[in-house]
């Protein structure tokens, strides 16, 4: 998938606060933000960024639209999404947290029928370094490089990031999928993205409990993915049962079987750390036992595939 500063973007929400802060951050960075969406606030700038009042209306104006940021409120987040992809638009990025699970299924049925990439809800976006920024990655934590990073977290997706900064480990693309219960893409299809990427040399993936992605994400590795892949797990300590912020995805594993997509799950508890550790593990896949660990396991990793 080509991610470039010469695609467009819109900011829907852009008259939230929310909105204009990452907004103009992302055309500071480079990003060719090009139009945000603010029902009543149409004719309005923000950082000479113009304001309309629908994408119907923008799009005379600006031209067509690659990708759309979504920063409304968890209630809005369905009919924007819709909007964009009714106007053609292909990538959307959700960054609001808590949009209702049936909102969600709706959408991701229509992002399957019109072949649209949906990114989160609940997302810091994605970056590649020096390029480009959808979202609200703290961009002074990466450099550009050959370690792709995929994380179901926000705040540690930065925290791994500038660890791997600091021990001179440059970052090809950064996608954090999402922290919500229903996300719209999987840690096999940012994998699969990676893995094709030719400026991708290792992956690490960070997850966290709750939920079955991280064991299925292992056996994907396991038998498709050709790059070395170094993986992390939050929440070892998180007391059992109980819902932790992202941890709240321990709901859709209380609904999981313990199969999914024909994948049998390794552990008898699925949403725990130690499940997830097992997992990979068993896919002989090297797992940190802390953030900071994870850059000299990427390095060891990196040693059998670079020329000396």
């Amino acid at each position: 998938m080509n991610f470039t500063n010469d695609k467009t973007v819109i900011v829907q929400g852009i008259s939230e606060a929310i909105g204009s802060i990452h907004a103009s951050a992302m055309k500071a960075y480079g990003t060719n933000v090009v139009a945000g969406i603010g029902p009543g606030h149409g004719g309005e700038t923000i950082d000479d960024i113009p304001v309309f009042d629908t994408i119907e209306q923008a799009l005379p104006k600006v031209g067509s639209v690659d990708t759309s940021v979504i920063v409304v409120k968890p209630y809005a987040v369905l009919d924007a999404a819709l909007e964009a992809i009714a106007a053609g638009i292909r990538q959307l990025i959700l960054i609001t947290e808590g949009m209702p699970p049936l909102d969600m299924v709706k959408l991701m049925r229509k992002a399957e029928a019109t072949d649209t990439l949906v990114v989160g809800p609940n997302t810091p976006g994605i970056i590649v370094p020096g390029k480009l920024l959808l979202g609200t990655h703290k961009s002074d934590f990466y450099t550009p490089g050959s370690v792709g990073l995929i994380s179901r977290s926000g705040t540690l997706t930065y925290e791994v990031a500038l660890n791997l900064t600091q021990a001179k480990l440059g970052q090809s693309l950064v996608v954090g999928i999402g922290g919500d219960a229903i996300l719209g893409s999987s840690f096999a299809q940012w994998l699969q993205i990676l893995d094709e990427d030719e400026t991708t040399e290792a992956i690490v993936l960070v997850g966290e409990i709750g939920g079955t992605n991280e064991e299925e994400a292992a056996h994907y590795i396991s038998e498709t993915i050709d790059k070395p892949v170094v993986a992390y797990v939050a929440g070892r300590h998180a007391p059992k049962g109980k819902r932790l912020g992202h941890a709240g995805d321990i709901m859709a594993a209380q609904l999981s079987t313990g199969k999914r997509h024909n994948v049998s799950l390794v552990g008898a508890d699925p949403d725990t750390a130690q499940s997830k550790i097992e997992a990979f593990k068993a896919a002989k896949i090297p797992v940190a036992e802390s953030p900071s660990e994870i850059p000299d396991l990427v390095k060891k990793a990196l040693k059998p595939t670079r020329k000396k």
